[in-house]
Order: C-alpha cells, then sequence, then structure tokens
C-alpha cells in the first residue's frame, strides 16, 4: 500500500508500508501500540510479542546439542582441558573472528588453560587455515586446534593434517558444500545435513556459534565434576564480544541474535571488559555504546588490524587485562582506521571507473588494490548502485583476491560457491550477503559473465521489487527526542531487523549545502512551526541529493529517514538522518 500516495520518490522509487494494513496502524495509539507495530511489521509472531519486547538469553538460547558436531566437539574440548592439553585457535581476521577467537580465549583461560590464538595475514597468508600455518601451529606443540569463522571449505589445509596426531575443531557458519573437510568436528548451522531446529539459527555469526560451544563445553565439564573446587567461567560477561562480533558481521538481528545484542550492549556499557573499554574511548565515545556504534565506530577500529595493520591486534585487545597495553593497542588500531579510511577512498575512486552500468552483478577490478579495503568499497558500491558487487585486488602474480556484497533477496554466497565447483575460483565461499574469492586474473571475464547469468533474473527481481519501507507518517512536531525513546524500544536494530523510519512533513527548505564527504545537510521548516535539521549521508552525487540541493525554497517536501539525537547542542534534539525525499505538491 503507498504512503502518502507517492508513487516515485526523488530517488526514484515508491513509498510503502512495511507491512501491516491501514487498519492496524489506525487502531493503535501509545507507546506501546507503537512498540507492537513496530515487532509484528518486522516478522515477530504476535505470541512472542513479550520475548521480542525485553530479548533475554534464556527466552532464545537453544540447547547446544542440537546442533551436529557440538557434543562431540565439547567433549574434546573437555578433555584437553582436563588434562591440560596444549591448544590453538586459528581464527579469521574479520571482527568476527576476532571476537570468536577472543570468546573461546577467555572462556578456557577460565578453565585453566592458555590456549594460543592465531590470526593469519591477509596479505601473505589469505583467508582461512592453510596447510603450512597448521603444520606450524602442530610444531608449537599444539595437539588440538580450533578454527573459528572459517574452516568450512578449507579441505586441503585439513586434509593435510588427517594422519597426523593433531585434532581440529571447525567452528564456522559460512555455506558449506555437499561434502565436508575432514575434522573431529564441524559445528555449522549451515551444513547441509543439519537438522531443521539448528538450521534455523543458520543467521548466527560465528561469535554465536562460539558461545554455545562455550555453553555445551562449561555443561560438560560441570558434569564430569570439574568445577567442584574451582569457579565456572561466567558466560553472561562475555555477551559484549558476542553483541560486537554480531553485528560488525552484519549478521541478521532476529531470534537468538537479539537478545546476544541486547544483552551484550548492556555488559558492554559496564565496561568490565578492558580493551573494550580503551576501545570505546579510543573512538570518542562518551556515552553507552550503541548498536550503530558497533558497527561503524568499535567494529572498524578492530576490523582495521586485519585490513592494513597487524592482524592479530583485535584478538590481543579484546583478551588483554593490562590497561596500559590495552590503551596502547586501542590507539594503533585508532590510526590503523585512519590509514584505512585514505587508502579505501583511492580504491573507491578507480572502482567508480569501471563499473559496467549494465550489469546485474557488478564486478570490477584492479592492480594494486589493497586487500584490506575491497570488502567496504564493494559495500559502498552496492548501497549507490542497488546491485551485488564484487571488487577483485589483483597482484603481481595475477592472482587476485574478491569480496562481495549483496542486496536483499540475491545469494551471493551460494553463486560464489557455485562458481568454484565451476572451476572459475582457486577458493571462495560466503554467505547470502556477503562472500569472499581466489581467482585467477585470466578467469575475470568467466566469472563476470557466470554471475551474470546465474543471478541477472533475482537481481531484476530484487530491484523491480524495490520500494522505500515506511512505518509512520508525523507531522513536523513530531520529530523529537520523546520519538526516539519510544522506538529504541523496539530494538535493537540491525540486519533483518531495521530501525524504523518514517515520513515527516510537509516541509520547506530553509538551507540546503554539501559538508563533509559528500553528505547533503537540510534544514527545513514545517508549516506547524517546527524545524528539523537533516542529512542525507554522502548524497551530493545522487539524484536524491541533487534534487535536494536544486529544491527551490517555495516548495514543499515530505522527508523519509531515521530519527536520531543530535547531542551537539546545549539539550538534546532530534535530527533526520534521510533516506529520500518526495514533493508534497
Amino acid at each position: 500500500m503507498t504512503v502518502l500516495g507517492i508513487t516515485r520518490s526523488l530517488a526514484g522509487q515508491p513509498w510503502h508500508w512495511r507491512s501491516l494494513s491501514a487498519d492496524a496502524r489506525d487502531g493503535m495509539m501509545g507507546q506501546d501500540a507503537l512498540i507492537d507495530q513496530l515487532l509484528l511489521s518486522r516478522g515477530c509472531p504476535p505470541d512472542l510479542l513479550d520475548d521480542h519486547k525485553a530479548p533475554s538469553i534464556r527466552a532464545f538460547m537453544p540447547d547446544p546439542s542440537i546442533f551436529r558436531d557440538m557434543d562431540r566437539a565439547a567433549e574434546r574440548l573437555a578433555d584437553a582441558v582436563t588434562v591440560g592439553e596444549k591448544l590453538a585457535i586459528f581464527g579469521d581476521y574479520d571482527v568476527d573472528g576476532a571476537t570468536s577467537t577472543a570468546l573461546l580465549v577467555r572462556v578456557l583461560r577460565d578453565c585453566g588453560l592458555d590456549p594460543r590464538a592465531y590470526i593469519p595475514d591477509r596479505l601473505t597468508e589469505g583467508y582461512g587455515p592453510t596447510a603450512p600455518a597448521l603444520h606450524r601451529l602442530a610444531a608449537e606443540g599444539a595437539t588440538l586446534i580450533v578454527t573459528v569463522d572459517c574452516g568450512a571449505q578449507a579441505f586441503d589445509a585439513l586434509e593435510a593434517l588427517r594422519d597426523t596426531a593433531v585434532d581440529i575443531l571447525v567452528v564456522d557458519h559460512h555455506q558449506c558444500a555437499s561434502s565436508l573437510p575432514p575434522a573431529h568436528a564441524l559445528v555449522n548451522p549451515n551444513r547441509l545435513d543439519e537438522a531443521a531446529d539448528a538450521a534455523a539459527h543458520g543467521h548466527l555469526a560465528a561469535v554465536g556459534m562460539c558461545f554455545l560451544l562455550a555453553a555445551a563445553l562449561v555443561r560438560t565439564l560441570r558434569a564430569r565434576g570439574f568445577f567442584a573446587d574451582r569457579p565456572e567461567p561466567r558466560l553472561l560477561d562475555l555477551l559484549d564480544l558476542v553483541a560486537l562480533g554480531t553485528v560488525a558481521d552484519v549478521a541478521q538481528l532476529r531470534g537468538l541474535n537479539r537478545a546476544f545484542v541486547a544483552q551484550g550492549l548492556k555488559v558492554m556499557g559496564r565496561r568490565a571488559n578492558i580493551g573494550l573499554s580503551a576501545l570505546i574511548a579510543a573512538s570518542r565515545l562518551t556515552r553507552a555504546p550503541t548498536c550503530t556504534d558497533l558497527g561503524f565506530a568499535l567494529g572498524p577500529r578492530i576490523n582495521a588490524g586485519g585490513r592494513v595493520g597487524r592482524a592479530d591486534l583485535g584478538v590481543r585487545l579484546l583478551t588483554t587485562g593490562d590497561p596500559d597495553e590495552a590503551q596502547a593497542l586501542a590507539a594503533d588500531l585508532d590510526r590503523l582506521n585512519e590509514e584505512r579510511r585514505a587508502i579505501e577512498a583511492a580504491v573507491q575512486a578507480e572502482a567508480d571507473m569501471r563499473i559496467d552500468p549494465s550489469a546485474a552483478v557488478v564486478v570490477v577490478a584492479g592492480h594494486g588494490w589493497h586487500p584490506g579495503v575491497i570488502g567496504i568499497v564493494a559495500g559502498r558500491l552496492k548501497e549507490r548502485l542497488g546491485r551485488p558487487v564484487v571488487v577483485i585486488a589483483i597482484d603481481e602474480r595475477g592472482i587476485g583476491k574478491g569480496s562481495g556484497r549483496s542486496i536483499a533477496g540475491v545469494d551471493l554466497g551460494a553463486a560464489i560457491l557455485a562458481a568454484k565447483e565451476h572451476g572459475l575460483l582457486v577458493a571462495g565461499g560466503g554467505h547470502a550477503m556477503a562472500a569472499g574469492l581466489t581467482m585467477r586474473e585470466d578467469a575475470l571475464p568467466a566469472l563476470a559473465a557466470f554471475l551474470d547469468e546465474r543471478l541477472r533474473t533475482t537481481v531484476d527481481r530484487a530491484r523491480e521489487d524495490r520500494a522505500l519501507l515506511v512505518d509512520a507518517v508525523l507531522a513536523p512536531g513530531g520529530v523529537n527526542p520523546g520519538l526516539v525513546e519510544s522506538l529504541d524500544a523496539g530494538g535493537p536494530y540491525g540486519a533483518g531487523w531495521p530501525s524504523p523510519r518514517v515520513a515527516a512533513g510537509p516541509f520547506r527548505p530553509v538551507r540546503v549545502d554539501v559538508v563533509g564527504n559528500g553528505h547533503v545537510r537540510l534544514l527545513a521548516a514545517g508549516g506547524d512551526g517546527h524545524t528539523v535539521k537533516a542529512i542525507a549521508f554522502r548524497a551530493a552525487d545522487t539524484p536524491l541529493g541533487q534534487a535536494l540541493l536544486a529544491a527551490p525554497p517555495h516548495r514543499r517536501l515530505w522527508l523519509a529517514g531515521r530519527v536520531r539525537l543530535d547531542e551537539w547542542g546545549s539539550r538534546p534534539a532530534a535530527e533526520l538522518h534521510l533516506d529520500d525525499a518526495a514533493w508534497a505538491d
């Protein structure tokens, strides 16, 4: 159903109600009814409204044993703890990998082990476990290696250790092939042979799966009497790590993930983790972190170590108990994040010139591009173009490392896995919204053609269905701090549980200009005497931004976006983060 009769906005799309009927919306009054509407329109079953209003671990936590190999992995870990075995954790170099590694390190330390944390170098080793790295850990004495946020596609690496005395546990969430690499246990909700109740948790990040493994381990050790004379690890105190990894990996915030993030933010607000506390300070946050801060302030800084610095900086920060070391590591990550931004801007400028406007899936490649920023560039291009994007950095040997980002309704991870099975890639995998790959430069044309043919129909359908989804329509005076507080009660918001979007107006533009990195800033006045500040990020070169900059002062506008608190003034005020606008007359 169209909102305000808008069938083509300044961004070229219709505005639709998110899901509920007009009768249902009109019958809802007050904050409780508003929150009910937000939850129902995001897929919450009516009988679970109370659980979703205050998502708790108790309400959403499954029995870890529903996952294949979970009990086998927990038993093997418990054996290692009981005899004091030497153990290594091999993690990915992104935030999900860092938080997964840190969580298991902290749990195992509380159980008396001192596990070795190993994060591969993105440039020299690439993604996932390799035979040389695993053999190196074995040579150091590790008899048990746990791979986290990687390993589901590591056939060659794990095969190389099949006949050794080393056992390998794989804890992952990326899509699996029909066959699985050899491992003592492989825990992954996206195994093709997984039962329905476990597969329903396929949206969990790897750090969420590691939390479930930690719960299974503690339960196993408890049954063995291990904690008769020592305290159990306080798993709930580690939910700050789970929340950070979940949000930074853009995992859908539904079901258990909502509880992980909601409770994890509370833990993070207490700043008990010395490393996270230092990172919050380095990010110049003076209040308790929000879900947005995890994705746009803390996550990028943890990522910076793996992208343009030393890969293990994030894990070291998240596991240290030394405040001085934490402060130094946080400062290093903050500096590296600034370097990452400059490198990213240069790669994006080159990638912009290589876009094929007719492609259903945009594939761009360049020599000398830094592999550490290609995922960010792919995400930026995907947002602007509204199509899946794969960005590939080619090295001096003609080997390309690629990262892709997709749009809702288009499973890029499955397409990349299919391309690998067709022999177009050396390695590749991922999930619906993000994927990675390794390939030879001469296969670029074939890959682009394969992805275009496989996904064009799906992409076209997803783009045709594109509409701006609106939760509420407000008069200008309705954009106020009280509204922000009311809407926050339906959170946490993120991927799969979108932040509420309102349409407000009509407004007349008072001042429109460009600020910062191409942001369009707007001061608008309503007929009820209220004014509102609004900003459209990175919109100066888009149809929306150009239309706003050229808007005559006598024309009235509906503005659509997310209401946020502007805390810069003497007292908090509400502002709109614009997604779109439309003429009101």
